[in-house]
C-alpha cells in the first residue's frame, strides 16, 4: 500500500510540476514562488478554469480570433480594434466606438490582467473571461455579430478548422469553443515586472526617491490602498467615486442603493498607458485623476464613504504620479498571426 501511495504522489507531483512549467512558458514575466509572500507582486500562476487550461493551440486560436475583423458583423472591426496593445490594451479614446462607429457611453477598459478578475466590465455584468468573450462581439451596439452568424462565418473559413481541431478536439466551431479560445489568449495579456516590482524584489535603485515617497502616500495619507490593493492594484469591488454623470453603473446590474453610480475599481498596472481615465474617459492625465481624489470627487448623494478630501500638497500629488509611472511594464512586441483563409 505504501508503494502505491508513493507512486501516486510522485505522479501528482510530476503533473503539478509540468503544469507550472507550462504556465511559466506562457507567462515569462512571472516572479519566482519565493517572492509570493509579497502581496504587491504578481502570483506565479495565472488562474484558469479546469475545463479550459492553457495550451499553445488554444492560445494561437484565441489570438487569431482576437485580431480577426471577420468576427464582427461589419467585417472591419476586431477585438483588437478596441483592445489595442499599442494603447495598453485599450483604444486611447474618451469612450469606445461601437457598431457603425457610433460613440458609446463608456471608456474601453484595458484587458490587462483581466484573467485575475471575477466580475468583468465596468459594471461587473460578466463573470470571468469565458463569459465576457462573446459579449462585445454579439452586442448590437458594439460588434453586432449574432452568435449563429459568427459560427457560420468561421465554419466556412477552411483554415480555421485545423485550429479548432487542435485546440478543442472533436468540439468543432461553437459559441463555447470560440469564447474559450479568446479567453485563453486574454490570459496571456498580463503585466510584466515593472520598476516597482524590481524595487519590491530588492533593487533599491529601480525607482527614484519621489516614487518611493509616492508609494508611502499611496498606502498612507492618500488612502489609495483602500480600493487599489494587492498586486493588481484593485480590490475588484465597485465604488461611486464622485464622477457626477448619470450612468447608473453597477446599479444597472445589481439593484442596491449603494451600487448607484458605482464602477469597478480598475487595475493600475500599466496605468500610464491607459489614458483617458475613469468610466467615461473624463480625465486625460494622471495628474487630473489625482486632483479629483484630492478634492474628494464631486459631492453626489451616493458618494462612497472613502471619498474624502486628502489635503495633498502639489509636491505630494507629483510624487503620487511618479509612483504610478513605475507600474509600467517593459513594452514588448505583440505578434499578430496570419489570418486563416
Amino acid at each position: 500500500m505504501k508503494n502505491l501511495m508513493d507512486t501516486g504522489l510522485k505522479k501528482n507531483a510530476k503533473v503539478i510540476t509540468c503544469f507550472a512549467l507550462v504556465l511559466a512558458t506562457l507567462c515569462p514575466g512571472s516572479p519566482p514562488r519565493a517572492q509570493q509572500t509579497d502581496p504587491w507582486l504578481r502570483p506565479a500562476e495565472v488562474p484558469a478554469p479546469a475545463d479550459n487550461l492553457p495550451s499553445d493551440a488554444r492560445i494561437l486560436l484565441g489570438r487569431t480570433l482576437f485580431f480577426d475583423p471577420r468576427v464582427s458583423g461589419s467585417g472591419f472591426v476586431s477585438c483588437a480594434s478596441c483592445h489595442n496593445p499599442g494603447f495598453g490594451w485599450s483604444d486611447g479614446l474618451q469612450t469606445a466606438l461601437g457598431s457603425g462607429f457610433h460613440k458609446l457611453p463608456r471608456h474601453t477598459p484595458t484587458i490587462l490582467n483581466a484573467a485575475y478578475g471575477t466580475l468583468l466590465m465596468w459594471d461587473g455584468r460578466k463573470q470571468g473571461l469565458e463569459d465576457q468573450a462573446l459579449g462585445p462581439i454579439t452586442s448590437p451596439a458594439e460588434m453586432d455579430m449574432p452568435v449563429g452568424d459568427l459560427i457560420e462565418r468561421l465554419s466556412h473559413i477552411a483554415a480555421y478548422q485545423p485550429l479548432f481541431d487542435a485546440a478543442y478536439p472533436g468540439q468543432g466551431v461553437s459559441a463555447e469553443t470560440i469564447a474559450k479560445a479568446i479567453a485563453s489568449f486574454e490570459r496571456t495579456v498580463v503585466s510584466q515586472p515593472s520598476p516597482f516590482d524590481r524595487w519590491r524584489m530588492g533593487d533599491a535603485s529601480a525607482i527614484n526617491t519621489e516614487a518611493k515617497h509616492g508609494f508611502e502616500l499611496f498606502t498612507g495619507k492618500a488612502n489609495c490602498i483602500k480600493c487599489h490593493s494587492g498586486f493588481n492594484f484593485s480590490d475588484g469591488g465597485f465604488h461611486n467615486i464622485g464622477i457626477g454623470d448619470d450612468d447608473p453603473g453597477r446599479y444597472g446590474i445589481l439593484k442596491l442603493p449603494a451600487m448607484r453610480g458605482a464602477f469597478k475599481t480598475p487595475t493600475l498596472r500599466d496605468v500610464a498607458l491607459h489614458s483617458p481615465y475613469m468610466h467615461n474617459g473624463s480625465y486625460n492625465t494622471l495628474a487630473q485623476v489625482i486632483e479629483h481624489y484630492n478634492r474628494g470627487g464631486v459631492q453626489v448623494p451616493n458618494l462612497a464613504p472613502e471619498m474624502q478630501p486628502l489635503h495633498l500638497t502639489q509636491e505630494e500629488e507629483t510624487d503620487l504620479v511618479a509612483f504610478l509611472d513605475t507600474l509600467t511594464s517593459p513594452r514588448t512586441p505583440v505578434a499578430i498571426p496570419p489570418l486563416p483563409r
